[in-house]
């Protein structure tokens, strides 16, 4: 691993090889755990987005996913899903409500969940993320609107909780949660990045042309992607690889950059296959195993 500064990392292919050891032949799935998605909403059903980021995270290596959405979207998603399984949640108006009940049922055996992915936006969505981090102890990946809710909500709320909480968002994004304008970010990205980490605890994974994971301590920098990634999509395949690996694998800050690599890399081989014009979030995904043999020799 090539040490760039005081506790500063730039992740290389052989530093995540140990990840990725074959597995023993009487194992089953759940040995590699279930990991729940959580969003979607009629107006952003992304049907091909929650298939998509959900095959990410079987082809991560995780045992199961459950895609988590409301009732109203389900005839729209089904037919999308063949590997995975589906839990809805009741709604009002395609967006997903509050439901005690619904929600212990849906997150029953999840080992990591990613949540707010096409989730839109509700005033129901705080209540829900803020009864998940009260309530449970899971790694929990919070992207897109997962991102935006949090940006209304107090965020004392993630000091508090028992979760394991990752944050993935881009610069903009960043730009809600921490308040700090976006051209001084870019000014002093790395500094920044460990600062709000250190300070809301939490693990945060920023995107760019060099993705920055830090947990306020240490920093580790993927410079892993290509052009042909900047396509609808594309971030939440990361998210999926993220909870995918969380199945099976410690909940910290190198696991989390593990993922950073193996999509960078994915999204690599999938852009020498279809061109850096042609090729779209779905390519990325076929190409995870690609990236993982590659890792392994």
């Amino acid at each position: 691993m090539k040490e760039i500064e005081n506790n500063v990392f730039e992740i290389e292919k052989v530093d995540i090889k140990q990840k990725f050891t074959e597995r023993l032949s009487n194992t089953n799935k759940g040995d590699y755990g279930y990991v729940g998605i959580m969003g979607g909403c009629l107006e952003y059903s992304g049907a091909i987005k929650l298939a998509n980021l959900s095959l990410s995270a079987l082809r991560a290596g995780c045992g199961v996913v459950r895609i988590i959405i409301p009732k109203g979207i389900a005839k729209i998603v089904a037919p999308y899903i063949v590997e995975q399984t589906l839990y809805t949640i009741d709604d009002e108006n395609d967006k997903m409500v509050f439901h005690e009940q619904q929600i212990k049922d849906s997150l029953d055996k999840i080992k990591a969940l990613a949540i707010g992915m096409g989730w839109g936006k509700s005033d129901q969505y705080e209540k829900i993320l803020s009864y998940i981090l009260q309530e449970y102890s899971i790694p929990i990946v919070i992207d897109a609107d997962g991102l935006n809710t949090l940006a209304r909500m107090n965020k004392d709320i993630i000091k508090h909780t028992n979760c394991k909480v990752i944050l993935t968002p881009h610069v903009k994004e960043f730009e809600r949660l921490s308040k700090i304008n976006i051209e001084d970010i870019k000014d002093n990205t790395i500094a920044i990045a460990k600062e709000f980490a250190k300070r809301e605890q939490v693990i945060l994974l920023l995107k760019g042309p060099t993705t920055i994971v830090t947990d306020g301590e240490i920093v580790y920098l993927v410079k892993r992607g290509c052009p042909g990634m900047a396509t609808a999509g594309s971030g939440d395949i990361l998210s999926g690889i993220i909870v995918g690996l969380l199945g099976f694998q410690k909940p910290d800050t190198f696991t989390v950059a593990t993922a950073a690599y193996i999509n960078g890399l994915s999204g690599e081989i999938a852009q020498e296959r279809y061109t850096d014009i042609s090729m779209i979030a779905s390519d990325t995904v076929r190409c995870i195993p690609d990236a993982i043999k590659k890792i392994r020799e």
